[in-house]
């Protein structure tokens, strides 16, 4: 029974090795194409072949501005993502423990919204970030973005299941409402916090459709405009280009897994899972 046991461990892990390896390639040819020279793509050459030439030459030529776009996407995103962990969460909790007027209407708009194409509300947004300034600003790339439908709509499901009685004994306690929700219900819903974090740090890192209409300066591109800037200039330069797409990938498998195992750790140490 035992035996029979392990073999079936063995073979489930076997199969996801072997899906890893499958969703992996893609991603492991883009790194390997990237260090190559343009001779050497689609062959395979050895170890001593390879080459960081193509990296180096983002980060030296100053017509590409790497270290800049870097700098202005990380800026972009953490802005982005602070925000959201502040104003999701509370508009959540809002909606699912506090009583006031228009709290049916206001959730069904939330809702609502969630079903419309942002290409729909790109030009009226184009137009208030134009009139406010902020064109070819961090500003306009950040602001409007600070919460999004979805993260609230999320994190009300989740805090609809936490009971009740923990708010009350905080506020017996002596704490306030936003002192309960900060103190109390907030670290309960960390493995929702991660999941809408990971979720909005790999849509706000790879987002070109807002940065590339709000900015027009070279210097204020965010990475993923500025690449792909570059790749019209080389669009036969294979190996460069795939340099550039590790670039803008590293960072979201990086923040990825340092996340995940908080994740875990997060429903694993929660009284009540997200």
């Amino acid at each position: 029974m035992k035996t029979n046991k392990g073999l079936a461990t063995a073979g489930n892990y076997a199969l996801l090795i072997v899906l890893g390896l499958l969703f992996a390639l893609p991603f492991l040819y883009t790194l390997y194409s990237s260090l190559v020279t343009m001779q050497d793509v689609n062959h395979w050459v050895g170890p001593s072949k390879w080459t960081l030439d193509n990296y180096n030459l983002f980060f030296t030529n100053e017509a590409y501005n790497v270290p800049q776009w870097l700098w202005n996407t990380v800026l972009m995103t953490g802005i982005v993502i602070a925000g959201n962990l502040v104003i999701n969460p509370m508009a959540g909790f809002a909606l699912a423990k506090l009583d006031f007027a228009g709290k049916r209407w206001i959730y069904w708009i939330v809702v609502a919204t969630m079903m419309v194409p942002y290409q729909m509300i790109l030009i009226p947004v184009y137009v208030n970030v134009a009139k406010l300034g902020w064109l070819n600003s961090v500003w306009g790339l950040t602001i409007p973005f600070l919460y999004q439908s979805l993260y609230i709509f999320m994190l009300r499901q989740f805090f609809i299941s936490i009971p009740g009685e923990f708010i009350e004994a905080a506020r017996l306690d002596g704490l306030t409402k936003m002192g309960a929700f900060w103190r109390i219900v907030y670290p309960l819903a960390r493995s929702s916090l991660i999941t809408m974090s990971i979720l909005a740090f790999s849509g706000t890192w790879n987002s070109y459709l807002i940065p590339s209409t709000f900015t027009s300066d070279p210097s204020k591109y965010v990475l993923v405009v500025g690449l792909n800037s570059v790749k019209d200039m080389f669009f036969e330069n294979t190996p460069l280009i795939m340099a550039g797409v590790v670039l803008a990938t590293l960072p979201i498998l990086a923040f990825f897994f340092i996340f995940q195992k908080q994740y875990i750790e997060g429903v694993s140490s929660s009284g009540v899972k997200g």
